[in-house]
C-alpha cells in the first residue's frame, strides 16, 4: 500500500493541528448551541470521528452517502445520492463534514438540499481543499489544510475504495491509475 504512494501531502501531526483548528472554529461560532454534523461516507468518516470528540456543545450524527468520482480520478459532476438523511434537519444548525473539496459541485447541492429542508444554519467543513478545481462557488466555512491539484489519498481518501486507512495523505502514483 505505501509502495503506491509517490510522496506525503499532509503528516498525522499536520492532520491533528487541522482538526484541532477547524474544532475551535466550530466551538467559538456556535458556543453551545446543539449541533447536528452529517458526515458524506465514506471517505469522511476519520476526519469527523477525530473532530466530534473536539467539539464542546451537543452532537448529533447523522449521514449521507454521494458519490461523483466511481472509479475516476476526477469528478464527473454528476451526484449519485446512495443514501439520504434519517432525520428532519428543520430548524437544526447543520455542520457537513467533507474530506476533499474540489469542484464544490457535491456540496453546492447539499447544501441548497439542506436548506430548502429549512436548516437553521448550514455550515461546511473539510479536511482538504482545492482551490484551483473549483467550478462552483460555494462557502466552505472551515477548512483543514489547502492541497494541489493531485490525487490523494489516505485518511479516508480512496481510489477505487483502498489506501483509505492510510495515517496520513500522500499523493497516489500515475501509474497506479493509469494503467
Amino acid at each position: 500500500m505505501h509502495k503506491d504512494v509517490e510522496r506525503i501531502l499532509v503528516t498525522e501531526a499536520q492532520i491533528q493541528g487541522a482538526v484541532q483548528k477547524i474544532a475551535d472554529g466550530i466551538n467559538r461560532d456556535l458556543n453551545d448551541e446543539p449541533l447536528l454534523v452529517v458526515v458524506i461516507l465514506k471517505g469522511s468518516t476519520p476526519f469527523a470521528m477525530d473532530l466530534i470528540r473536539k467539539l464542546n456543545m451537543p452532537v448529533e450524527l447523522d449521514f449521507m452517502q454521494v458519490s461523483s468520482y466511481g472509479k475516476s480520478t476526477a469528478s464527473s459532476g454528476f451526484i449519485n445520492m446512495k443514501k439520504d438523511l434519517e432525520r428532519d434537519i428543520t430548524g437544526k444548525n447543520i455542520l457537513i463534514v467533507e474530506d476533499i473539496i474540489d469542484s464544490g459541485n457535491t456540496l453546492f447541492k447539499i447544501k441548497t438540499l439542506f436548506e430548502s429542508r429549512n436548516a437553521k444554519s448550514v455550515r461546511i467543513c473539510t479536511m482538504l481543499d482545492k482551490p484551483s478545481r473549483r467550478v462552483v462557488d460555494v462557502e466552505v466555512n472551515y477548512v483543514g489544510i489547502e492541497i494541489p491539484d493531485e490525487f490523494a489519498i489516505g485518511y479516508g481518501l480512496d481510489y477505487n475504495e483502498q489506501y483509505r486507512n492510510l495515517p496520513y495523505i500522500g499523493v497516489l502514483k500515475r501509474e497506479v491509475y493509469e494503467h
